[in-house]
């Protein structure tokens, strides 16, 4: 296999470990955002959009044997190994793209970068990610989408609410946050929530923030109550 050192070496340091998730229980003020493939077909690209990471790694690492210089490929392995919260070897691969990448694979890496600093309570760090993203290219709706869960979570809602319509109107069918990838439910429930809101459907909104307040995030859950307690 002709990969790059960097990633051979993260491939076969998770070989040693037996692939074992990295991943520790939350911190209390966690937000996941989403994820942002770099690549907008293909087998990965449906296993990973319908949650099967393991199939998808098999097809990505078969694509960058092929093409070590696949920067799509590599941070959509990063991706895939953020599903299966070994964070640090995502982190590894999504920073070689960040380096590497052409600018939409740049901004897919910083996207979802800000997703691995957010779980880590990092949100500082999240949001300069972001802003970097949408520096990349402005008219791509993807940070706009991550920033609106992560301004929410910050307890900000204009940003939140600025952010949201800045993303609204550049995928107005919807079809980009179809494509997101989430790493858990409750920042598509998040998202769907937010997404409800603004288009009016109170019902619809508040079965989501009730649903994402009986979740795994302190962060999240304070986020629903407080949605809930509004008028």
């Amino acid at each position: 296999m002709r990969l790059l050192p960097v990633t051979l070496g993260i491939l076969l340091a998770l070989a040693a470990c037996g692939g074992q998730p990295e991943a520790a229980p939350p911190p209390s003020d966690a937000a996941p955002l989403a994820a942002v493939l770099a690549a907008t077909s293909g087998v990965a690209v449906q296993d990973l959009r319908a949650g099967r990471p393991a199939r998808a790694r098999a097809e990505l690492e078969q694509a960058l044997a092929g093409d070590p210089d696949g920067m799509a490929a590599l941070n959509d392995l990063g991706v895939s190994y953020a599903m299966e919260e070994r964070f640090d070897a995502a982190h590894q691969l999504l920073e070689e793209v960040l380096a590497r990448g052409g600018p939409p694979e740049q901004l897919a890496a910083l996207v979802n970068l800000s997703e691995l600093y957010a779980l880590d309570g990092y949100l500082g760090a999240a949001l300069a990610h972001l802003a970097s993203a949408r520096t990349v290219d402005p008219t791509r709706p993807e940070p706009s989408y991550a920033l609106a869960l992560l301004a929410d979570a910050r307890g900000d809602r204009a940003g939140s609410e600025a952010a949201l319509q800045a993303a609204l109107a550049a995928d107005p069918g919807g079809a980009t946050r179809r494509g997101l990838v989430f790493l858990y439910p409750e920042e598509k429930l998040h998202l769907e929530a937010l997404v409800a809101d603004a288009a009016g459907d109170r019902v619809g909104a508040a079965a989501r923030w009730h649903e994402l307040a009986r979740g795994r995030f302190p962060a999240l859950v304070a986020v629903a109550e407080h949605h809930l307690q509004e008028p």
